[in-house]
């Protein structure tokens, strides 16, 4: 995109200044640096409101309640809840058993 030059602004100026005149011109001014400052928070307040919707709509779907996982493949199975008998393991000896020296 071109950018205005400083010569460009000066003949700008001054074309501004014959058709409006030296009396006109700072209420000329005036008006459009008000409509400039008007658009600029109209603007502003447009991009506070977007962001505002946009962290919410992330909140809402960060709240979102995920299925439960799946079990792992090769992982063991627990008992049905139907099972009221659980056996005990089998009784280990008090004789310890000595292996014989090969």
């Amino acid at each position: 995109m071109y950018r205005m030059g400083f010569s460009e602004t000066i003949f700008l100026f001054f074309l501004a200044l014959l058709i409006f005149g030296p009396k006109r011109l700072p209420e000329i001014a005036r008006q459009v640096g008000k409509a400039l400052n008007e658009f600029r928070r109209a603007s502003n307040e447009f991009k506070a409101q977007l962001q505002s919707e946009i962290s919410q709509l992330e909140m809402e779907s960060q709240r979102q309640i995920l299925p439960p996982a799946e079990p792992p493949a090769g992982s063991v199975a627990t008992l049905p809840s139907t099972a009221t008998t659980i056996e005990a393991p089998p009784e280990k000896s008090s004789e310890m058993k000595v292996a014989p020296d090969a």
